[in-house]
């Protein structure tokens, strides 16, 4: 989680001063929303998650956006977040999403993904390459094998786009997510 969140720190901080209304891979997300999601899945709801809490209800409409110094308030929420994931008590047990038991360890999964693709997503939007290594990629990978139809079905991911057979494990988790990678 600790690499995800770091990439994820550095994209969010390198769109500073990007227009917000910036068109996204996302369809009927501008930069805004998407930073905004960004901001309150991977570092607020993720430390709670680690509790088994959900987020303060406050937070699902704040504009984290519009703050200044939003990019440092993430960083340091995005570090607790990882801070709280480091206890292995955190990847046990269930958890209540949706009113459904889910395997803590498969949140945690899914929390890397949304990481991982919103950061890209973010690094497309605003003209930043997006660094994932090996074991990141494989991890998201995984994750978005087991979870793909599920998030397609609520349409958190369009169709799948094909890649070459020889694709890297990073483009074919981007793919699988309906996201281009080329």
């Amino acid at each position: 989680m600790a690499a995800a969140a770091a990439e994820a720190a550095r994209v969010v901080a390198g769109a500073a001063g990007t227009a917000l209304d910036q068109k996204t891979p996302c369809p009927d997300w501008d930069l805004r929303t998407l930073l905004n999601h960004t901001i309150l899945w991977t570092s607020y709801s993720a430390e709670r998650r680690a509790h088994g809490e959900s987020v303060a209800e406050e937070l699902m409409s704040k504009d984290f956006t519009a703050e200044p110094g939003y990019v440092q308030a993430y960083q340091a929420q995005l570090g607790k977040a990882v801070q709280a994931w480091s206890n292995p008590e955190a990847w046990a047990g269930e958890r209540s999403v949706m009113g459904n038991a889910t395997p803590a360890a498969d949140i945690g999964a899914m929390l890397i993904m949304e990481m991982v693709l919103h950061g890209w997503d973010i690094a497309q939007a605003t003209g930043q390459d997006y660094r994932c290594d090996d074991a990141v990629a494989a991890n998201v990978l995984q994750t978005v094998e087991a979870q793909g139809e599920m998030f397609r079905q609520y349409e958190g991911f369009a169709a799948v786009v094909p890649v070459p057979g020889d694709a890297t494990a990073f483009d074919r988790a981007l793919a699988l997510s309906g996201r281009d990678p080329r």
